[in-house]
């Protein structure tokens, strides 16, 4: 007769799992609806530009901004590329594209690299004064562009690169050179100073010692440098607008007046399609390295 009696409990505690299972898949439900509905806020103008960048004029004039395109065509991505007109000139984004290319690459790969020796000069070589000189670069990260684009102006004009590519890229290195610098100098703080003590004393360097051991223990940390740099420096459209010419203009400078061109019939499917093009280098750069991004922020890249 015991038997039944030490069975008891058991329906009960049944029930109480039941329930706690039960309030577990709700809230699961509940935030994977969030995160559906997020995912739909960000996704939805992704989507409009692609399904509008493949329709043609009458279907778009037809109404109907989230539907599929009923005949989808290219016309407009080859039009954006190559053939719209962008001021007096009608040879499309292709020029603009290259220009932001030569502009972009260089400065991001030189800003990264001067980053990576100031955050290893101030975090393992400490020297007199060092901590007013990291103060003074992470402010400069909050110094408004607006406030120096007079100096700026001179100061190119002087140097002869006024509305040259190779003037954007001498801006962009130095103001990205104090983000770099305090990313690379937090991370570098993590790795232990053992080691560059018995490097220091088997001989080694300064530079030996950053590219030989420092340098290959920073995957996370160069990724999440290049990521934010790339995307700042293709996206920047003050700098831009203010020191190009023509001639020099990147993606961004292109785009705003392929866009508010007051002439003719506006065509919103080139529009969307050329919005697509200047978007699309950031877009392959996340979706390639966006996995060592997250990885690189969460391994301690931003910590301070």
């Amino acid at each position: 007769m015991s038997a039944p009696t030490d069975a008891m409990p058991r329906p009960a505690r049944s029930g109480w799992l039941t329930s706690r299972r039960s309030k577990a898949i709700l809230k699961r439900t509940v935030l994977y609806l969030l995160l559906a509905l997020v995912a739909f806020f960000f996704a939805g103008p992704l989507y409009i530009l692609l399904s509008t960048s493949f329709k043609t004029m009458p279907e778009i004039q037809s109404g109907g901004l989230m539907s599929l395109p009923h005949e989808p065509t290219a016309q407009a991505w080859v039009t954006a590329w190559g053939e719209a007109c962008i001021g007096i000139t009608c040879g499309g984004l292709k020029g603009y594209f290259g220009n932001s290319m030569v502009m972009t690459i260089p400065a991001v790969l030189i800003s990264v690299m001067i980053g990576a020796i100031n955050g290893y000069a101030l975090a393992k070589w400490p020297f007199p004064g060092a901590r007013f000189v990291f103060a003074a670069l992470v402010a400069g990260n909050f110094v408004p562009f607006q406030v120096v684009l007079a100096p700026v102006a001179v100061t190119l004009r002087t140097l002869g690169l006024f509305g040259s590519v190779e003037g954007l890229v001498l801006i962009h290195v130095i103001y990205g050179i104090p983000i770099t610098t305090m990313l690379f100098r937090n991370f570098f703080l993590s790795v232990p100073n053992d080691l560059i003590k018995a490097a220091r004393i088997d001989g080694a360097g300064f530079f030996w010692i950053f590219f030989r051991i420092v340098l290959p223990l920073s995957p996370s940390v160069i990724v999440v440098a290049l990521i934010l740099q790339f995307t700042g420096i293709w996206n920047d459209f003050l700098f831009a607008v203010s020191f190009s010419n023509p001639s020099s203009a990147p993606m961004t400078v292109a785009l705003n007046n392929l866009v508010n061109s007051n002439f003719g019939v506006k065509e919103y499917n080139v529009h969307m399609a050329a919005t697509v093009i200047a978007a699309a280098p950031t877009l392959i750069l996340y979706i390639l390295l966006g996995r060592y991004f997250l990885r690189g922020m969460t391994a301690g890249a931003v910590k301070g």
